[in-house]
């Protein structure tokens, strides 16, 4: 018998894969009973040659097979344990058991399944059992998901409770330094306990330089740790989130749109990342990808990005915006010092871009105007596809503004409000005055405009209802025109070109118009300004300055945003009359079906590369409408999802996240597109997939705000909070809900709960 504590290092390939790792557990005096092993290939022992070195049972007889523990198979559970071997002989015994397990039937099917064809090489581990309170694993990074966090499981008593006997242990899960999950009932493991052991158990992956598995058993009074391996099979596990892709690319997306947006959208996000990093060889695939026709970030290629600039992964974790109670440190370290040179530069870069950006807009509108006036009917089909290829490089800078300028709002805004929250109580009930009240991008007072004059006229409304457009007077026609000309590009998603804009269905941008109203169940709040008038003078004037930086970036954000919309829904009108050629040429039924091609697709039939997508066309426009509903997870872990269709959603009570406080109870209104705002009454809840600017004006009227995508600086948000109304995102199902029910929502807890159904 070896006793591990005295084994030299040349004897380890003799030992097997367990009594190695235990082994070195005891050389990094991490606490460990005293452990001996039998060699592969030895004569058994008698039990008196035993006693002579055991010393007093109970004793634990563990396999460790050479083929055990490995960091490509584990074996785990393949070969026996015997616990609780009282006497000499009972060792003995339980040696020939462990032995005679690795020539069973089991063994021989893992070792076919892993493709593993070397001979078992049994050695046995023996240890003095420890009395056991409480057993169980840890392990050092999430064994499904790769994410960096420890999960424990714990089971009264032995720890094999954890493999049979149909017991469900008890779950833990530590994530920076705070709980994510811990059991809600009363638990075995004291919470110390539970916390030591998380601790422990980053410690020794730390000092193994690998992800661990690890079994301990807690005695009462310390904590043992009696096996290490490596976590086998975890290797890189793609992790795809929607968190804010929805934001950017809510709802369903055509073939055609993804195949656009990729390569400008992310070409732009690239172009940031390049500032900060340095070259590199991202792609604008890396950035996302589709599942289900939904758009997902690819978490791990963004991980990488944050690895290269020395920060720590946990911190893509907080974006995928995992639960806990604690948050991740950020220490720099000797990655991020290489790059802060060129983090500082591109950092005052950015910072200054508030001097350039008015130039930059005007700029990039002029170079718009050539693609506003082009004559695409008169283009060769190789000149309008050159066109579309010169919108698009036009599109990557107008999308890096678009990127850049609401970052900077975001970050502005939040320095004022950490600033201002720092000398006034309840800054929350504070009216910050960010937005411009004649912001020049909002349509919502050209249309309460436009509303004024068709009420002024006897009967208008009435005769506008039922004949459209075509009713208004000469004069209001005149306004309604131009207020198309203003506004026209924006449509239901400014991420989104297959969806018409606003001057292609006016007569439902008419009936927005006739049914403008006044905010409903706003509360005024008390201006900031008056707020900190007995803040001493100089930090009075630091928030006044930060304050004038903050309303100024959110102007920026509003002009960029609105001309980036205007921009890249040219998209539409080029990619139509692609379509159009292609329906003149029998290759689809009719132009919009162009939208259901990819790009490479499209360009290819256009050009005579191939015959006729309509099979194409119609096979994607199918699964588009069987998938119309699925319910979509926020994370994906892998790259093998599928969507599937679920068999009920439960709509009596939702939960999600809160943004704007306040509590309403109000009549559902499900609100997916411009052509359900005439529905909305003043009062009114409604629930909707997600907003975009072109819906601020149907919020106006809305009691109370739900929404199946957002954060705190969704428009959602920002506009339920402008308004003074409560909103609820990031609810799933959110327009499942049934119309016409009485909802209650709760500005404050997250809940939304279906009061009574429809009449």
């Amino acid at each position: 018998m070896l006793n591990l504590a005295e084994l030299d290092d040349p004897r380890l390939d003799q030992i097997g894969g367990k009594a190695r790792h235990v082994r070195w557990l005891i050389e990094h005096s991490v606490p460990c009973p005293p452990s001996w092993v039998l060699a592969a290939g030895s004569p058994l022992p008698t039990a008196e040659s035993l006693g002579a070195t055991l010393g007093d049972g109970p004793w634990a007889v563990r396999s460790s097979a050479a083929v055990e523990d490995g960091s490509e198979a584990s074996y785990a559970g393949q070969f026996h344990t015997v616990l609780d071997v009282a006497d000499l002989d009972g060792v003995v015994a339980a040696i020939e058991e462990v032995r005679a397990s690795a020539s069973e039937g089991i063994a021989d099917a893992y070792r076919e399944r892993t493709g593993d064809g070397a001979p078992v090489e049994m050695a046995v581990l023996i240890q003095p059992m420890v009395a056991p309170v409480v057993s169980g694993v840890a392990f050092s990074r999430n064994p499904i998901t790769g994410l960096n966090e420890v999960v424990l499981e714990a089971v009264e008593g032995r720890g094999d409770a954890l493999v049979g006997e149909g017991i469900t242990p008890e779950r833990w899960i530590e994530r920076w330094g705070g709980w994510s999950v811990r059991p809600e009932e009363e638990s075995v493991l004291p919470e110390q306990v539970a916390k030591a052991i998380a601790e422990q158990t980053r410690d020794i992956a730390d000092r193994f330089g690998a992800p661990a598995d690890l079994e301990w058993v807690w005695d009462g009074s310390d904590v043992w740790w009696v096996q290490l391996r490596p976590i086998t099979g975890l290797g890189e596990v793609s992790v795809y989130s929607n968190r804010i892709s929805r934001e950017v690319m809510p709802g369903m997306i055509k073939p055609l749109v993804w195949s656009v947006n990729v390569p400008v959208v992310n070409a732009a996000w690239i172009r940031l990342f390049t500032e900060f990093i340095g070259p590199n060889d991202l792609r604008p695939d890396d950035l996302a990808k589709q599942f289900a026709y939904r758009s997902y970030f690819n978490m791990g290629t963004i991980g990488k990005i944050f690895e290269a600039l020395g920060m720590p992964r946990d911190a893509l974790e907080m974006l995928l915006g995992l639960p806990s109670d604690s948050r991740p440190q950020f220490r720099p370290g000797l990655g991020t010092l290489r790059h802060v040179p060129r983090m500082l530069v591109s950092g005052v870069r950015l910072l200054r871009y508030g001097r350039r950006v008015g130039a930059d807009v005007e700029s990039l509108r002029a170079r718009y105007g050539p693609f506003v006036a082009s004559d695409l009917r008169s283009r060769s089909d190789s000149a309008l596809l050159d066109e579309i290829d010169a919108l698009a490089e036009v599109t990557i800078e107008s999308a890096y503004s678009n990127i850049v300028t609401p970052l900077l709002a975001n970050l502005w805004v939040g320095v004022f409000r950490r600033m201002l929250g720092r000398h006034v109580d309840d800054a929350q009930e504070l009216e910050l005055e960010l937005t411009d009240p004649s912001n020049p991008y909002d349509p919502t007072p050209s249309l309460a405009a436009l509303h004024a004059g068709i009420t002024a006229v006897e009967g208008l409304a009435a005769a506008a209802e039922g004949g459209g457009v075509e009713a208004l007077p000469a004069g209001i026609r005149d306004e309604f025109d131009e207020f198309l000309d203003r506004f026209g590009l924006l449509s239901d998603s400014g991420n989104d070109f297959s969806v018409p804009t606003w001057r292609e269905q006016p007569d439902r941008v008419l009936g927005l118009a006739l049914h403008h109203g006044e905010a409903t169940g706003g509360r005024r709040f008390q201006r900031w300004a008056s707020a900190i008038k007995d803040v001493g003078w100089v930090r009075r004037a630091m928030l006044r300055w930060t304050h004038r930086r903050a309303r100024a970036f959110v102007g920026h954000r509003e002009a960029v945003s609105f001309m980036y919309t205007g921009g890249y829904g040219l998209f539409r009108r080029h990619w139509l009359e692609v379509g159009r050629r292609l329906a003149e040429r029998g290759l689809v039924e009719e132009a919009g079906d162009v939208m259901f091609l990819t790009a490479e697709e499209a360009r290819s039939a256009l050009l005579g590369a191939g015959g006729s997508v309509a099979g194409l066309v119609s096979g994607r426009r199918d699964e588009m409408e069987r998938l119309l509903d699925v319910a979509m997870p926020e994370t994906i872990f892998g790259d093998d999802f599928f969507a599937v269709e679920p068999s009920s959603v439960d709509v009596d009570r939702l939960e999600g996240v809160a943004t704007s406080r306040g509590r309403h109870r109000g009549t559902l209104r499900v609100v997916k597109g411009i052509e359900d705002g005439p529905r909305v009454a003043p009062g009114d809840v409604i629930a909707v997939p997600y907003s975009d600017v072109g819906w601020t004006p149907i919020f106006a009227r809305a009691g109370a705000v739900i929404a199946e995508a957002g954060g705190m600086l969704s428009h959602s948000s920002i506009v339920a909070r402008e308004y003074g109304i409560p909103c609820v995102v990031q609810v799933p199902h959110a327009t499942l809900l049934p119309d016409g029910a009485t909802v209650v929502v709760d500005g404050y807890s997250g809940t939304i709960t279906v009061e009574s159904p429809p009449d």
